[in-house]
């Protein structure tokens, strides 16, 4: 019985026990007195289970038809079922029921028959251990970055690494799948967001390498921002970069990849997509398309803080690894175990002056002084020079050292050295 009934008892037992009267029984019981007085006719002749509503129990009149459910129930337990890490939730499976099986059915009526068929169970929540941050107010204010390492293709390839953008204020989402969570993987998905939406404001990532690092000791002692090549890259378009202190501080993106890691991973196994080129596809055409029309929420502000989207010869120039090398006298540029030879382009030398070496995405490399660009050919590494020759092995004879012979001035007096010296010299004309 529910608390309303259970209290209509209490008090009905008043009125019948004399010490209530009927007419403020109604007032507590927030009914006319006609009401109250069908009510306590109902409880004499029934008793208490007379003041249950008629329809607890029955059906109701909206319910589906019964073979609808078993229908749908049939197809969770062929296609969407299984084991925890591999079932697919009641919002997932009402989604796919629509879109590959013509079912048609509320995911919250799709839970209630997955939890009585036992088919869905419901998962403890946990009490919060932080207070959640507020979302910024404009789309573009602060974008959370992260990779996600994870079986994404579960038995068919090896573990990927999902490198994800993700809006602050509004959820909205981009994303690429490769290998491991490099500086070209940054770049890369950050490129992609710029051209969609333009210039963020600013990134939210964690401490990693890739992102930030520590300074060293010149730069502690100059003052100077130590700057990552991924960091070099955001300065030059204006973009701060926020490190977060623990993963709770950039909840937004882990959260994220928590749903990715469920409805994703799922998908990608319904399609049989087993390398990074194929679920890159889907991810641009398919998913993210319907992951940010499902998921993404309207800013407090109208404002967008986004920046206009640069020129594509700008961003090529801004995504590029940057590094300075010093030129040789004889005009040779050592870069990553590579030799560059410079050509010769005007009268000066610039030997031993510094010359800046950039590489795009695709390999090409170019070499710039004082902001021109340089002539170049590669040329094979100078040849290693000749191990030195093996000495024959000592001899393990114990060492004797050779006798002086018999005329050897050791053996001889110097006084009759000198003598012989001193008649030689006499005899000469």
């Amino acid at each position: 019985m529910s608390a309303r009934e259970l209290t209509r008892v209490e008090v009905l037992s008043r009125v019948k026990a004399g010490t209530l009267s009927l007419g403020s029984a109604a007032t507590l019981l927030a009914v006319s007195y006609r009401q109250a007085k069908r009510l306590a006719r109902r409880y004499q002749a029934e008793g208490a289970k007379g003041l249950k509503h008629r329809s607890a129990g029955r059906a109701s009149n909206h319910a589906r038809p019964t073979a609808d459910r078993e229908r749908a129930l049939a197809f969770v337990r062929e296609k969407y079922g299984g084991p925890v890490a591999v079932r697919f939730g009641p919002t997932l499976a009402a989604e796919h029921l629509a879109s590959e099986d013509d079912i048609t059915i509320h995911h919250d009526t799709l839970r209630r028959w997955m939890l009585a068929a036992g088919l869905w169970s419901r998962a403890r929540q946990r009490s919060p251990h932080r207070q959640r941050r507020e979302r910024k107010a404009h789309f573009g204010e602060l974008v959370q970055l992260d990779g996600s390492f994870h079986l994404w293709y579960e038995a068919r390839a090896p573990r990927g690494c999902l490198v994800t953008l993700v809006d602050d204020a509004t959820s909205r989402t981009v994303g690429r799948l490769g290998e491991e969570e490099t500086i070209w993987a940054a770049a890369t998905v950050l490129r992609r967001w710029i051209e969609c939406y333009g210039v963020p404001h600013a990134l939210y990532t964690d401490w990693k390498n890739v992102y930030v690092r520590t300074p060293n000791a010149e730069e502690t002692a100059t003052g100077a921002v130590p700057l990552t090549q991924f960091g070099r890259m955001c300065a030059a378009l204006d973009i701060q970069i926020i490190a977060a202190s623990s993963p709770q501080a950039k909840g937004r993106v882990e959260r994220n990849h928590g749903t990715h890691q469920d409805r994703l991973v799922k998908k990608l196994r319904r399609l049989g997509i087993a390398d990074a080129a194929a679920a890159n596809a889907f991810l641009d055409a398919t998913y993210l398309p319907e992951h940010n029309q499902r998921f993404a929420v309207a800013p407090a502000s109208a404002e967008d803080f986004h920046r206009r989207v640069p020129s594509r010869t700008t961003l090529d120039r801004v995504f590029q690894l940057e590094e300075a090398r010093v030129l040789s006298n004889d005009w040779v540029v050592r870069y990553d175990t590579r030799y560059f030879q410079v050509a010769r382009q005007s009268g000066h030398a610039p030997a031993r002056s510094t010359v800046v070496v950039r590489e795009s995405r695709d390999g090409t490399i170019e070499l710039r002084y004082r902001g021109r660009l340089m002539q170049w050919i590669a040329i094979a590494p100078p040849a290693k020079p000749a191990p030195p020759a093996v000495r024959p092995p000592l001899s393990s004879a114990p060492h004797r050292p050779a006798r002086p012979s018999a005329d050897h001035p050791w053996r001889r007096d110097t006084w009759a050295i000198l003598r012989e010296r001193g008649r030689s010299q006499a005899i000469q004309p």
